[in-house]
């Protein structure tokens, strides 16, 4: 602190002006660096106020991003399990279709015997028919030749 020179009415009312100059000047400079301040304190507020919504945007991108994560997980595990059914269900329509092929060969196998069977019995009937016809057709020589020897 500076001091003062002594008059006769008390201090030297010139330093004391200049003093109350500078200290003035000083105040005034304090006031704006305040004012200043306070200004750059009020755009600091304004983007702080703007920062919830900043921040609430990257919280709802966030929840995008997971919402796609989940679904895309939940994609994959639907098409796995699409793969897991197709093959079980191909799986099924293979083992049907080789039961139906055994069932087919299975009775065209039956019905191949029952033909051999229905043929040979055949065979059989055509070999006495034709015993028969033989045995007729002798029989009735047999009266041709009978009827021959008796003379009219």
């Amino acid at each position: 602190m500076d001091r003062f020179n002594r008059t006769l009415h008390g201090y030297d009312p010139i330093e004391v002006n200049e003093f109350l100059d500078k200290v003035i000047t000083q105040v005034e400079k304090i006031v704006e660096e305040s004012k200043a301040k306070d200004l750059h304190i009020k755009e600091l507020e304004e983007q702080i106020n703007d920062y919830p919504t900043i921040k609430d945007k990257l919280t709802r991108y966030e929840g995008m991003e997971q919402t796609l994560r989940e679904a895309i997980l939940m994609a994959q595990r639907t098409s796995e399990q699409m793969k897991l059914n197709t093959i079980k269900e191909s799986e099924l329509i293979l083992g049907d279709a080789k039961r139906n092929a055994n069932r087919i060969v299975n009775d065209a196998l039956i019905k191949a015997e029952n033909t051999e069977r229905e043929a040979a019995m055949l065979r059989r009937n055509i070999n006495v028919f034709k015993r028969k016809l033989r045995d007729q057709l002798e029989a009735q020589l047999e009266m041709v030749d009978d009827i021959e020897k008796i003379d009219f």
